[in-house]
């Protein structure tokens, strides 16, 4: 892109993903708001101290709960994803399609429809209002993502570096560890980013298969939507996004570091 439209365009993209933040920051900070007044007419910090007071300790426990919640999808997501991604890309064998509409069944059918089944299975199986239930809901959502990433990831991978790796000697361990792996680093940086952001803003699956137990911050964010208190809706939804916000952005500067080898 030249750097005349470099000067145009960034700018613009950066003042586009900005915008909407700017009611949540006014509404974050504000102690009196009301219409038709353009700005707060009481500035404050009401929200942010019932958030980290007593009285807010369950928008806390929520924000743990749903940073574990995502981490553990991820590195699930991640786990399943490589040899999964392994197999179908670097491999032909007959009935593919059938696997790859197999893949797709989750993201194809309405999450709602998606989230009333499991819960049904889940029922029979002791897994309804359990941690780990919601994880497995989650992972119908977000694996998908990651194998089809590792999928193309693998479809561009050269396996002869392994052989070369392995006529020297080198254990299946190490293989794995010091050439594979570094390879497709960046796919998987991609692959648990997607996981991990898919999994945070979940909120269907998490309300019919938590069954009011399992509590995520999207949880008590809604339930703060209906409410009368703006502030603390505004602060909650901040703290939706600056974990993911974080995750892009380490994630950014983790790929533009090592490049996109095994992706393009």
């Amino acid at each position: 892109m030249p750097a005349g439209m470099r000067r145009i365009v960034l700018p613009l993209l950066g003042i586009g993903v900005l915008l909407p933040f700017v009611p949540l920051l006014l509404w974050a900070f504000s102690a009196r708001w009301f219409y038709p007044d353009p700005f707060p007419g009481q500035w404050g910090m009401r929200a942010w101290r019932y958030l980290w007071g007593p009285a807010g300790g369950y928008i806390v426990s929520a924000l743990a709960a749903s940073i574990g919640l995502s981490a553990a999808v991820a590195l699930l997501s991640v786990l399943i994803g490589i040899p999964a991604g392994r197999f179908l890309g670097l491999y032909r064998f007959r009935g593919k399609w059938l696997v790859l509409l197999l893949v797709l069944l989750p993201i194809i059918v309405p999450p709602f429809t998606v989230a009333m089944g499991l819960h049904l299975w889940f029922l029979k199986l002791g897994l309804a209002e359990t941690v780990a239930g919601v994880i497995l809901s989650h992972l119908t959502v977000c694996l998908p993502y990651a194998v089809f990433v590792l999928w193309g990831v693998f479809s561009r991978y050269n396996p002869e570096f392994e052989d070369q790796a392995r006529s020297l000697g080198v254990g299946r361990w190490l293989i794995w560890r010091r050439v594979m792996l570094p390879l497709i680093g960046p796919g998987v940086i991609i692959a648990a980013l997607f996981a991990f952001l898919l999994s945070w803003g979940q909120y269907l699956a998490t309300l019919i298969i938590g069954g009011g137990r399992v509590v995520t911050l999207p949880i008590v964010l809604f339930a703060l939507i209906g409410g009368s208190d703006r502030p603390v809706a505004a602060v909650v939804s901040l703290l939706l996004v600056m974990p993911a916000m974080a995750a892009l952005l380490i994630s950014a500067r983790s790929l533009g570091r090592r490049g996109m080898i095994g992706i393009w």
